[in-house]
């Protein structure tokens, strides 16, 4: 499996090289600065979709080391979110702060989008080993589970943006729902399974 890890790591470097091409020969649309802040803006969904999928699809599929794939997935939605937000701040904004304060005041879909990245940004900076180890594997995985808040802030910030065709995000949105509602019924079974009498147990063959 780790064999696996440079070619998915450069496969997911495809968005950011067609990105970069388009820019190079010009193919960027009449609107170069809204290509960019839709085209980064998509992928930092789908990444971020893909890392909650990885779960159910380990689960269901019984391939356990999908798992050794997540941090990477995740890492690459924080990279293109961080690219759509430096669209906004450096191309859009020309880091006009008290300009950017005003619209996240103002503008709601700018508002979600900001909450989404800031969620992220803990995620990223505590991604390695020695953060599991300082923090602790249930600490950790409680800060974690920003992902969720954050996946819910940037669909929401994508469905307020657009305001013609919402088809692109509700699918975005569906398809979220549909992950999180896995992790609630999951969470509920195993919650609610009667436990086996200890008796019973104990009269299974080799316990």
């Amino acid at each position: 499996m780790s064999r696996l890890k440079p070619f998915v790591f450069l496969a997911c470097l495809i968005p950011f090289a067609q990105l970069a091409y388009k820019a190079y020969t010009g193919d960027l649309g009449v609107n170069p600065i809204e290509f960019i802040t839709h085209f980064t803006g998509d992928w930092t969904l789908i990444f971020l979709l893909a890392t909650l999928s990885v779960t159910p699809l380990r689960r269901i599929s019984g391939w356990n080391d999908l798992i050794k794939f997540r941090r990477m997935l995740g890492l690459f939605a924080f990279f293109y979110g961080s690219l759509h937000l430096m669209t906004y701040v450096w191309l859009d904004k020309f880091f006009d702060v008290p300009m950017m304060l005003h619209d996240i005041a103002k503008r709601r879909f700018i508002t979600a989008g900001m909450t989404a990245w800031t969620l992220m940004l803990p995620l990223a900076l505590t991604s390695t080993r020695g953060w599991i180890r300082r923090l602790g594997g249930k600490r950790w995985q409680k800060l974690h589970r920003l992902i969720y808040l954050s996946a819910i802030a940037g669909v929401t910030h994508f469905i307020w943006l657009v305001k013609a065709d919402l088809r692109r995000p509700l699918t975005y949105g569906a398809i979220l729902a549909v992950l999180l509602l896995y992790r609630i019924a999951a969470w509920a079974i195993t919650r609610f399974r009667p436990k086996e009498p200890l008796a019973v147990a104990e009269a299974r063959p080799g316990s």
